[in-house]
């Protein structure tokens, strides 16, 4: 030991004095080593769990979720659903479509009440148990009604928060959009091949076997937290209010449908229910504003660009439900394509979507920003419908490639990833789970209005530029022309050069009016701001961690 009061230290002294320096020197640096050792393995583990989660989220959510199931089946529907009209001999063809969406969106704030209750992935699973339910009913359905009524049972769907920062979101929806690409893609040459053959009912049946595997993906790869609570607490915090919601909401959803189409709009069959779903919607708002964790917080709806991210969400619904829906109706309507090869020339839409979304999330990663993108995306939109007015009955293939869907589809992919950052930027992320929900809620209620809203100017053109002679001759009124789409190619050459045209100016209607709607869109998104992306994730909702146990050397 070294004496401080020594006047000189002996070699012996010395030399000891520097081997405990050296130890205590060699103990302090192994101990930070150790520590910064366990901090990369937790990094590394907790980076792993992130890619597994992404990994989850990227393949099976969307195929089982709004995001890709909605899309690869909806697509395919699209071009089947001329063969379903013709099958069930029904006028009743924008039920469907609407159905389609029909109780997912009366139930999405619902759902996000649920899963805060019950957790992210018992929702899930609950959710895609009622697809595959659906689906075995649609398939086996036996007339139009029956179509109608379960494909509200099979779209019962949730929506799964997302598990990254929005600062690293839209490398997220990249990777979702390079999976809902593959979809999107197959999903109108499917149902087209499958409707040719008519065996459009196969299109449900193979929902079956695909839940099946999704559900084996979400068990392996989808480890999210979950509430820890007895079973009687969650039941608790389920918000019961929604009792009131669903009817309002399913009301007015169904008065979208029936509005100038099965009823005229001044029916009283018409505005009372309009009447009593707004009156209960409103009731259920009054009613939220007085609990502690209400299913829609109104706090979200107090900034502006959360507000204008919202309405512009909405209208983005409306249009790109008609562009899916009807452009297909023009190639077999008016080009007489079969519903397969429908599908194939919608590869100029469904194609672009896709990929544009991936690059618009990647931009917004990149760049921070996003209100640029939203205003040319709008634009893009415009000018793609604005395009699509021109077509006509000799309308050039090659004409329909190079322009109008694919300027479409440019804009309608870029909106797809870039509509939720004004949403989602100016919330705090204990916010962002519920405004999720209501962006679902407001997207699903634009896509009902975008397909009922298609068939009502439809019909109703129809009814204007279908000669008298060739109704009472061929149909038994305009409202049953669209189910005998797969026979106009059998009609007398005069008669179907009549009808052909009939589609085609109703069609151009159709248009318009999302020319409007995007426009409208489009002035909106200039108030949007580009408010910074937060870097931080709600810690109740996050990856499931796994412990990391410390190695033999560390615990020496």
């Amino acid at each position: 030991m070294l004496d401080p009061l020594s006047p000189k230290p002996s070699q012996t002294e010395m030399a000891e004095f520097k081997d405990g320096s050296r130890r205590l020197f060699n103990a302090f640096a192994r101990r930070r080593s150790r520590r910064g050792h366990r901090r990369l393995r937790q990094q590394r583990s907790q980076t792993r769990l992130r890619i597994e989660a992404v990994v989850s989220g990227s393949f099976s959510l969307p195929f089982a979720c709004r995001v890709s199931w909605q899309h690869s089946i909806l697509t395919a529907v699209s071009t089947a659903l001329p063969a379903m009209a013709a099958d069930f001999q029904s006028a009743k063809f924008s039920w469907v479509g609407s159905a389609y969406t029909l109780t997912s969106t009366a139930l999405i704030p619902w759902t996000a009440n649920l899963a805060s209750s019950f957790g992210r992935r018992a929702t899930l699973f609950g959710s895609l148990l009622l697809f595959a339910t659906g689906s075995a009913v649609v398939g086996s359905a036996r007339s139009m009604e029956v179509v109608i009524l379960d494909f509200v049972v099979y779209q019962s769907e949730i929506l799964v928060v997302d598990l990254v920062p929005l600062a690293d979101r839209g490398a997220f929806f990249a990777i979702i959009g390079a999976v809902w690409a593959l979809a999107s893609a197959i999903g109108p040459p499917i149902g087209g091949a499958l409707a040719s053959a008519a065996a459009w009912r196969r299109l449900f049946y193979l929902n079956i076997p695909l839940t099946g595997i999704v559900s084996l993906l979400v068990l392996l790869f989808l480890r999210v937290k979950a509430p820890q609570t007895k079973f009687k607490s969650k039941i608790a915090l389920i918000d019961y209010y929604n009792i009131v919601f669903v009817p309002g909401a399913t009301a007015t959803i169904l008065v979208l449908t029936w509005g100038g189409e099965t009823y005229p709009w001044a029916s009283y069959k018409v505005l009372v229910p309009l009447i009593g779903g707004v009156l209960a919607m409103g009731l259920f708002l009054w009613l939220e504003k007085g609990l502690e964790h209400p299913t829609i917080p109104l706090d979200i709806l107090r900034h502006r660009s959360s507000l204008l991210g919202l309405l512009t969400n909405f209208l983005h619904g409306i249009v790109a439900l008609a562009a899916i829906y009807y452009l297909n109706v023009y190639f077999q309507a008016v080009k007489l394509a079969t519903a397969a090869d429908a599908g194939v020339h919608t590869f100029s839409l469904s194609f672009t979507i896709a990929p544009m979304a991936i690059i618009a999330g990647t931009s917004v990663v990149v760049l921070g920003k996003y209100r640029l993108q939203n205003i040319v995306d709008w634009a893009l939109t415009v000018i793609g419908f604005g395009l699509t007015t021109l077509l006509r009955v000799h309308s050039k293939l090659t004409y329909l490639y190079q322009n109008s869907p694919t300027v479409m589809g440019v804009g309608l992919g870029i909106l797809y990833g870039c509509l939720d950052f004004p949403v989602l930027a100016p919330l705090k992320p204990s916010q962002q789970p519920h405004a999720m929900e209501f962006f679902g809620f407001t997207h699903s209620f634009g896509q009902v209005l975008g397909i009922s809203l298609g068939a009502s100017i439809l019909q109703n053109e129809l009814s204007r530029h279908l000669p008298p002679e060739v109704v009472l001759s061929h149909f038994a009124n305009a409202k049953y022309a669209y189910s005998a789409i797969p026979d106009i190619h059998l009609l007398p050459e005069l008669v179907q050069l009549h009808v052909r045209r009939a589609f085609a100016q109703s069609l151009r209607m159709v248009w318009i009016v999302m020319i409007g709607l995007s426009g409208i869109a489009f002035i909106l998104s200039w108030f949007i701001e580009d408010v910074p992306l937060t870097t931080e994730t709600d810690e109740n909702w996050g990856v499931s961690e796994e412990k990391v146990e410390p190695t033999p050397s560390e615990t020496a």
